[in-house]
Order: C-alpha cells, then sequence, then structure tokens
C-alpha cells in the first residue's frame, strides 16, 4: 500500500539516504538528487518499443512521449521492488523485468519551476499483450519500430522526456 503522502528517497552522489521529501516538493527547482527508476519494454522480437505519453496532470513533461514507465521507489523499497510495483500500476501488466544500467542526470522545463535530478536505475522486459494503462499516469500509448523512433527522436527530439533520450542513446538497438 503507497503511503499517504508520497515522498521520494533523496540521496548523495553515491546513492546513500540524507532524507526524503514530498514527490511534488521534490520535483521543484532547484530539485534535489533523488531514486527513480525507468522500464523499457520490448516486443518478444526487440524490434519494437511500448512508449506511453505521460498523462496531462503531470507537472513534469506533461503530454510528452517517454519509455513505458518512469517512477520512484518507496523508502524501504528496492528498486527492483518498485519496477516490478510501478509495471503493473501504470501498464496494467506484469512481465520479468531486469535491471539493464544506471545513471544521473538533470534537466530543467521550459518554465523554470519543475524538473528532474534523478539516480535512474533502467530495467527492460520482453510483452506482448494487453496493455491497461492508468489513465492517471498515461495518457496514451502505442508500440513503435526502434528504428523509427531513433529516427523520430533526430526529427523531433523535444517531444520526448529528456531522461528517455538520454535512455534511448545508450541502448544498442
Amino acid at each position: 500500500m503507497p503511503p499517504k503522502k508520497v515522498q521520494v528517497v533523496l540521496i548523495d552522489d553515491n546513492d546513500k539516504i540524507v532524507g526524503y521529501k514530498e514527490k511534488f516538493a521534490a520535483h521543484k527547482v532547484p530539485v534535489p538528487l533523488h531514486r527513480a527508476i525507468s522500464i523499457v519494454i520490448f516486443n518478444k522480437d526487440k524490434n519494437q518499443i511500448l512508449i506511453t505519453q505521460r498523462a496531462k496532470t503531470k507537472p513534469t513533461w506533461p503530454l510528452f512521449w517517454s519509455n513505458t514507465v518512469c517512477s520512484h521507489p518507496y523508502d524501504g523499497e528496492s528498486y527492483q521492488e518498485a519496477a516490478d510495483r510501478r509495471i503493473f500500476e501504470e501498464a496494467g501488466f506484469r512481465t520479468k523485468l531486469t535491471e539493464k544500467f544506471r545513471f544521473v542526470y538533470e534537466a530543467v522545463m521550459d518554465n523554470n519551476v519543475w524538473g528532474e535530478h534523478e539516480y535512474d536505475v533502467v530495467f527492460t522486459g520482453i510483452y506482448e499483450g494487453k496493455v491497461n494503462p492508468d489513465p492517471n499516469e498515461i495518457a496514451d500509448y502505442r508500440w513503435i519500430e526502434v528504428q523509427d523512433l531513433k529516427k523520430d527522436l533526430k526529427e523531433d527530439p523535444d517531444k520526448y522526456t529528456p531522461w528517455f533520450r538520454i535512455i534511448l542513446e545508450k541502448f544498442e538497438v
């Protein structure tokens, strides 16, 4: 069961906990470094990625396209546990998820009010089936050929979240 007031886990550069902050407050500039997860779901042939459009009500990058799921672990929850929980809560399905890499990034929205500063642990999984997205998290979704996504990213990068652009650069697909 989620905490009544969701808090993100604040960390230092070595992923050691230094405190906690309410989720929305933690995303106002200046944004403190905090834990995050990103999930990328491929089809069985690994030639398509399930991308999602962030809900309009999200304060950070609303209606931008991104990886399948992005979220934060709760206090006391491992990155793996958070990924397993959030894939079902946001996308409405379960699949085996494997950690692929970790990275730190910072990004500030054009309004200079909201931003990100995350220690992001990236997971991948394989899935082909019904997607049942939570409308509070996902406005739209689609399967897209990896090569088409990379081409679109070059032609129109500003419609994608900054962390997703970094994640795609790191994948050798």
